[in-house]
């Protein structure tokens, strides 16, 4: 924990921001700072501090590059329609980065000094936000073991670094509807273990699969679980949802399923709409047969990357269950046009998720 002040360093050489904000894509450029500060066992975290973007420096036996002792958060900051900035819900997010760091052996971090880095540091680099339509500065913050020991067991030195990097639709499909690939080989997690945290090896894990959904022309990996596999869990960017004969359905967080703030938003709104929402056990089977007797009436994903990303095709084996005639569902389109229309200030935010930089 800290309460030190957050030095500043402005850099000398800023780079040349991206022309067309309709090409920005997703996670390829990055802004004129980033945030970093240290933590040293005895010490705690120290030293916080806001300089010029730049490579780090470490030691070929960093402990994170040995043995995964990381983990990370993404969220974004909006443009207002007055030019200013805005957060949505980021006490949730340092909220779960602390769930990651109690899982993963990190140090816990003071949650307000960390929405404060942010802000200031957001707010130092607030003309990199974009203003084309579906943009948004993406925020990444990131703890890292630096430890130069090969050996296994929790770092003493470690680094919370927080990077920016303004973005586009995180899939090519936009708000349109994206084609999943059912894994039924591999696994990316059980009850037990990481599934439930953001950190790096899971992401490693779904490689393989997400490799294979990539040749066969999909879009992204749809997971089971890792026992029975047959139960949904999420897809590999997204946790996802199924609006089976009215009921909106998605699976139950049981320890191998991360809990998005996403979807937890869209839950919240849909129970203010009046829907039925259940979090439950969700079998492959109940879907398929659903899909069969023409009663799954939408898919989609849910996450900070895409917002809502409607599902029109499910893969299973070698069955093609076309949902919704491949087109986005009325729930779907309601829940972005609501979710972007409060993180862009463009409707009211009655739940006060918005938090002004």
């Amino acid at each position: 924990m800290t309460s030190a002040k957050i030095t500043i360093e402005r850099t000398q050489t800023p780079k040349s921001k991206p022309k067309d904000s309709s090409s920005l894509g997703f996670g390829n450029y990055y802004t004129d700072h980033m945030f970093i500060m240290d933590y040293d066992s005895g010490q705690g975290w120290h030293n916080p501090r806001i300089t010029p973007y730049a490579p780090l420096s470490l030691d070929p036996a960093a402990m994170c590059l040995h043995y995964g002792q990381e983990v990370f958060e993404g969220m974004k900051a909006y443009r207002a329609p007055d030019g200013g900035a805005v957060l949505f819900r980021p006490d949730k997010n340092m909220a779960r980065l602390n769930v990651s760091n109690r899982r993963l052996c990190i140090p816990e971090i003071d949650e307000e000094f960390a929405i404060e880095a942010i802000k200031q540091l957001v707010s130092i680099d607030k003309d990199w936000i974009p203003k084309g339509e579906g943009t948004s500065l993406y925020i990444r913050p990131f703890i890292i073991a630096v430890d130069p020991h090969i050996g296994v067991h929790p770092a003493d030195h470690l680094l919370f670094i927080i990077i920016l990097s303004p973005v586009g639709a995180y899939y090519p499909e936009g708000i349109n509807p994206v084609r999943i690939y059912v894994e039924r080989n591999f696994v990316r997690a059980v009850r037990g273990g990481m599934g439930y945290v953001k950190t790096a090896g899971n992401y490693a894990a779904s490689l393989k699969a997400q490799d294979e959904a990539d040749k066969q022309g999909y879009t992204q990996v749809l997971w089971l679980d890792g026992v029975e596999r047959k139960y949904i869990e999420e897809v590999g960017t997204m946790n996802v949802f199924f609006k089976i004969s009215g009921e909106i359905v998605t699976p139950a967080l049981q320890g191998s399923i991360l809990g998005g703030i996403t979807r937890m938003s869209c839950i919240d709104l849909l129970r203010s709409w009046g829907y039925t929402v259940n979090e439950r056990t969700l079998s492959l089977a109940e879907v398929e047969q659903a899909a069969e007797n023409g009663n799954l009436e939408e898919a989609f994903g849910t996450g900070t990357a895409a917002v809502i990303s409607p599902i029109g095709e499910l893969k299973v084996e070698d069955k093609h269950l076309i949902i919704n005639d491949n087109r986005i569902g009325e729930v779907a389109q309601r829940l972005y046009d609501t979710l972007t229309g409060i993180q862009n200030c463009r409707i009211p935010d009655p739940f006060g998720w918005v938090v002004r930089i």
